[in-house]
């Protein structure tokens, strides 16, 4: 038998997921979560065999739960469910430790046999998941990424250069880049144009 905590914001899919997982398999829900907070707390509490849990959620969303997850639970399986999985996304979620995504879409069936070979400690990328995941379309380098990072927490360039440990000249010059890149005038909305492309 493998137990799940179940964590969508959609109620009805997430009730209808509760109530056919069961028949599809050896699987007790042991509890539903609403955003990611609850997923957290649900986690914590009931400690599941599985994690399944939606990647867009309000609040705390499930990259922001599953990483407090795993602070406290680093072995915790974890199955993503997805609507439209972008390459950053899918970089960020693998980098996590997230071993299995499934599209939104799939059959109850389908879900519960990816539970079940998570559970066994084998890995499953849905095909047209993974299709996402290894087109990289982001034009920044990790050290672009990391001042807008940065930039996007509101520090000034300054404050930039000693939290990275570089020199100001430096951190003006891959904010430069970084806007060139992205076509924008301000390194702030450099970082607002590299996190909705979900680079950051």
């Amino acid at each position: 038998m493998t137990s799940v905590v179940l964590a969508d914001d959609e109620a009805l899919l997430r009730k209808a997921l509760g109530a056919l997982l069961p028949l599809e398999g050896d699987i007790t829900v042991l509890a539903e979560a609403s955003d990611g907070e609850e997923a957290v707390a649900a986690t914590m509490r009931h400690e599941p065999d599985v994690l399944v849990i939606d990647l867009e959620m309000p609040n705390v969303d499930g990259l922001g739960a599953v990483a407090e997850i795993r602070r406290a639970r680093p072995g915790q399986k974890v199955l993503m469910l997805t609507r439209h999985a972008r390459p950053g996304v899918l970089r960020k979620a693998l980098k996590l430790g997230v071993q299995g995504f499934v599209s939104k879409s799939a059959e109850p069936a389908h879900i519960a046999a990816v539970i079940a070979t998570l559970h066994s400690g084998k890995r499953w990328i849905d095909p047209d998941v993974s299709a996402l995941a290894v087109i990289d379309d982001c034009p920044l380098t990790e050290r672009e990424l990391d001042v807008l990072r940065v930039t996007g927490e509101g520090y000034s360039v300054a404050d930039i250069a000693v939290r990275l440990h570089l020199a100001p000249g430096t951190v003006r010059n891959y904010l430069s880049s970084a806007m060139q890149k992205t076509q924008t005038k301000t390194r702030h909305e450099a970082a607002r144009y590299a996190r909705e492309h979900d680079w950051l």
